[in-house]
Formats: structure tokens, C-alpha cells, sequence
């Protein structure tokens, strides 16, 4: 299926997007409601514009079987938007819960899955339960990481390659995060092109970054940079692919600075001009074979068999640890750089204090200077369990529990918004110590 050259939509952009001759564009699917679509989104829609919905949510590679509710509201973005599939990501959002008999955390980002052949094996399960429950082809996005998870048995292409012949599915391929995981861990961004299954290549994804210490941080918010477009036609020398996707989710630039990048990025992959080499078809079997030459064999695999109980519970543990160290400042599990840790940790936090202050802007408009200083402090003792807007309120309501903002036209109009959208009025302190004590003995 061919799709050209699109742009990922947001609210911000919307105009800009419209007159801008794209080819199609990608929503986040958690960003949009079925029966209200943006009036921008169905304009282009009636123009014949194609738009793929894009999930963050599912987290298909943790220890956990996928949610039948995710999927089935990722099924309905699907259906209200005609699409042609839907994309998701190679990455665990959340861990804890029952598996672990411990609280369930969530990260409120996508976290790398160990490259295992446990974690293969789960990952492989997750994706034909979801690919059962959507109406459409699914493709996946491997994803930029601060951290590497110790003693893994594959590359990322050899992971790639693996779950595409067990699965059958596509791979959207964000050639800005081969660059990051480049800079940050240390990978061949060309070994992993030659190690893909290129023929399952749905789309790909181009976005800027900034390096900071040592450490790329894809933000999302910057230009493309040169090495990331270098990468982009390393793949265009082994493929044409099917469609190339800007993504810009920050610091938006004026639309004649997002023309001029689309510009860049179809002279790049040549989309005026005739295709390279076009791989058709499949490569499984000649992989396979290339495979077992080198050794590459799943210890003990009896044909392509879904994973044991014994495998998730050994990824669960695995994931609630390293993510219990992420958000709630347990010990570094063993084999993890600890300084990475730190640094995926503050970023965490801080990408966290900036959804919140987006899904409520309100609180950065009551508490003004003070607002991120506040968050990041509530945030050390307090990881998120149930989504930004929950995170929003609890937020909110440890403030006014603490007698908090000092000033008392402030804290009038926080106690209004808090009312407005949780309770009554806010807990008094003995309901403070009795939900910290549940929450103590939930961790044990």
C-alpha cells in the first residue's frame, strides 16, 4: 500500500496541516473520540487524505496480556476513520499488578522491552491477540531508549526480523530512533537496517532531537537533523518505503518551516523519481536460513508456540523492578547502568509534569513559576497508577491536603477546580494517612 509523504496531526498544526498537499497524516488514537471527530480531521477525510490512527497505550510488549477495552477503542479509531491499519509500539507502559502481586505502575511513557527470547515469545502472544481483535493490518514502531536492559540474546533487527516471521506484522520504522539508540546505546543504526525485514516496512517515521550531555533526547520539538535524514536514505537504498511520516509534538514552527522539512524528506527518499530496489514479498525463509547459519537459534523452541506462564511472570518481575526504579526510587535492579537510570527517571518526571500541564492547563495557570517545582516534588512520592487526568486531581489534592499554594486566592480557585472535577470538597488529613497506609501495604 503506498501512502507518500504525511505529517503527524495535532490540534496545534491543524490549519497548517490542511494547506500543506500531504498525502495522508497520523493521529495519536488515544487523542481522539469516534463520534466527535475534529471538524479539520473529517474536512480532510472528505478530501480523500488517509489517516492512520496511531496507539501509545497498549504497551504489547509487557509481561501482560493486552486490555480487550484498549483494543476494542483502538478497533473503533480504525472503523471512524476508514483507515487502512493502525500502528502501535514495541514498548511495556505499565507493570506490577497481578502477575507480581505488587501495585500496578504506570510509566506514562514507552519503555524498552528486553531483547529475550522470553520476551519475544510474550511480545508474539500480545501481537496475535491483538491482530485477532482489529479490523485492520497492524504495524509496530521500534522505539528510542536512554536504557539497555542486560544479558540480551538478540539485536534489535534480529528482534524485528523475529516477530515479523512469527506474527506477520508490519514494522513502522522510526529512523530517529535508530539514531538515538545509536548515541545512547551504542547500536549500529546500518547493522540494524541490514538485519530488518525491510519487505514489512509499513511507513516510517522522521522527527528531530537534541543531544544534551552525551544523551539524544527525541523530543519531537526540534528540526531533523542531518545524520537522522542520513539514516532515512540508507533505508531508501535498501527500499522504497511505502510512506515517510514528519512528526513534530512541540514548539510547532510556522507552516512554511514544516513545508520545507517535508520538502527535505521527499527529496530524500526520492519520492518523485523511480524506486531504487523494491523488495516484494517475503525473505522468511532465506532469513531464517542466514539465521541458522549463524547460529541465531531460540534455545528449546518448539515451533512458534506462545509464551509460558512461567516466561511472563519472569518479565513481569523484570519490568515492575526496573519500572519501581523509574518512578518510585527503588534500589537499581541488578545489571543496569544507575546513571542511565537517573536520567530516564528525570525525564520521565519531567515529561509527566508537562502532559499534566497540558491535559490541565489550568494548574500551571493557578500556580504559576511554582507549578513544575511543586509537580516534580509530588512526583518523587507519588507514581502514576491511572492516567494523566487522574494524576491531574491527586496532584491537585495533595496540594490542598498540605494547606497548599500559601496564597489564598490561589488556593480558592485550586479548591474550585478540584471540586469541579473530583468531589464535594477536598479529603480531610485522616483520609490522607488512611489512602498513604493502603497504598504502603499495596506495595509489600
Amino acid at each position: 500500500m503506498e501512502l507518500g509523504i504525511g505529517i503527524g496531526w495535532r490540534p496545534e498544526i491543524a490549519d497548517a496541516v490542511e494547506g500543506l498537499g500531504v498525502d495522508w497524516v497520523e493521529v495519536v488514537a488515544e487523542n481522539i473520540c469516534p463520534g466527535h471527530l475534529p471538524a479539520a480531521l473529517t474536512r480532510l477525510r472528505s478530501r480523500g487524505t488517509r489517516i492512520i490512527p496511531h496507539g501509545v497505550s497498549l504497551g504489547l510488549g509487557g509481561a501482560d496480556r493486552p486490555s480487550k477495552e484498549r483494543l476494542a477503542d483502538l478497533a473503533e479509531r480504525a472503523t471512524a476513520l476508514g483507515a487502512p491499519l493502525v500502528t502501535e509500539h514495541i514498548a511495556f507502559v505499565r507493570a506490577g499488578g497481578v502477575l507480581t502481586a505488587s501495585q500496578q505502575l504506570e510509566a506514562g511513557h514507552l519503555l524498552p522491552v528486553p531483547r529475550t527470547w522470553d520476551a519475544l515469545k510474550v511480545l508474539c502472544e500480545n501481537v496475535r491477540i491483538a491482530q485477532d481483535s482489529l479490523p485492520v493490518p497492524l504495524a509496530l514502531e521500534n522505539i528510542a531508549a536512554l536504557i539497555s536492559w542486560p544479558d540480551e540474546e538478540l539485536t534489535e533487527g534480529q528482534f524485528l526480523a523475529e516477530l515479523v516471521d512469527r506474527t506477520g506484522v508490519g514494522l513502522l520504522i522510526d529512523v530517529a530512533n535508530l539514531h538515538t539508540n545509536h548515541v545512547n546505546r551504542g547500536e549500529n543504526p546500518v547493522k540494524a537496517l541490514d538485519e530488518l525485514p525491510v519487505e514489512a516496512i509499513a511507513y516510517v517515521h522522521v522527527a528531530g532531537g537534541i543531544e544534551r550531555d552525551g544523551v539524544w533526547h527525541d523530543t519531537h520539538a526540534h528540526p531533523v537533523t542531518r545524520p537522522v535524514l542520513d539514516i532515512l536514505s540508507a533505508l531508501r537504498d535498501r527500499v522504497t518505503p511505502p510512506g515517510v511520516l514528519l512528526e513534530r509534538d512541540d514548539d510547532f514552527p510556522p507552516a512554511e518551516e514544516l513545508a520545507a522539512e517535508l520538502k527535505v524528506i521527499r527529496t530524500t527518499v526520492g519520492a518523485d523519481a523511480a524506486p531504487v530496489r523494491q523488495v516484494v514479498g517475503t525473505a522468511s525463509e532465506p532469513r531464517r536460513e542466514a539465521r541458522a547459519r549463524g547460529g541465531l537459534q531460540d534455545p528449546g523452541r518448539a515451533g512458534w508456540e506462545n509464551a509460558s506462564p512461567g516466561a511472563r511472570e519472569r518479565l513481569a518481575l523484570a519490568q515492575a523492578a526496573l519500572l519501581s526504579a523509574l518512578v518510585a526510587g527503588t534500589p537499581t535492579p541488578e545489571g543496569f547502568d544507575s546513571r542511565r537510570l537517573r536520567v530516564q527517571s528525570r525525564a520521565l518526571a519531567a515529561k509527566r509534569a508537562d502532559v499534566v500541564a497540558k491535559v490541565a492547563p489550568e494548574l500551571p495557570e493557578i500556580l504559576g513559576h511554582g507549578y513544575r517545582e511543586a509537580f516534580l516534588a509530588y512526583a518523587k512520592s507519588r507514581p502514576m497508577q491511572a492516567g494523566y487526568r487522574r494524576d491531574a486531581l491527586d496532584f491537585a489534592e495533595q496540594l490542598l491536603i498540605a494547606g497548599r499554594p500559601e496564597d489564598d486566592g490561589a488556593r480558592r480557585l485550586l479548591t474550585r477546580w478540584w471540586e469541579e472535577r473530583a468531589a464535594a470538597h477536598p479529603p480531610r488529613r485522616a483520609t490522607r494517612f488512611v489512602r498513604a497506609a493502603r497504598a504502603a501495604l499495596s506495595r509489600r
